[in-house]
C-alpha cells in the first residue's frame, strides 16, 4: 500500500464536480483508492462516500492506493489532486 497526504486548495473543497472526476479517476485504476479525513474513510470509487467526508478548503486528506498498479495509480492520483483540488 502506498499513500500520500494533500491539503485541499480549492476554495469550495471537494464538491460535486471534482468528486465526480475523482470517482472516475479512481475507477480507472487497477487499484483500490481510499481517502481519509480525520477518523472518516471513504472508497474513492463511490461518489456518496467521497461527498460524505465533507472535505473543505484547508483540510488535509490522506490518499491510499492498494493493488496491482500502485505506483501508476499513486502517480495518477497525485497529478489529479495537484491539478484539480
Amino acid at each position: 500500500m502506498k499513500s500520500f497526504s494533500f491539503t485541499i486548495r480549492d476554495e469550495i473543497g471537494i464538491h460535486a464536480r471534482p468528486a465526480g472526476m475523482l470517482v472516475n479517476k479512481a475507477k480507472g485504476t487497477g487499484s483500490r483508492v481510499t481517502l481519509k479525513k480525520g477518523d472518516k474513510t471513504a472508497d474513492a470509487s463511490k461518489l456518496f462516500s467521497v461527498m460524505g467526508l465533507g472535505v473543505k478548503c484547508g483540510d488535509t486528506v490522506e490518499i491510499s492506493v492498494e493493488g496491482g498498479d500502485e505506483e501508476a495509480a499513486l502517480a495518477g492520483m497525485k497529478e489529479f489532486f495537484e491539478a484539480n483540488l
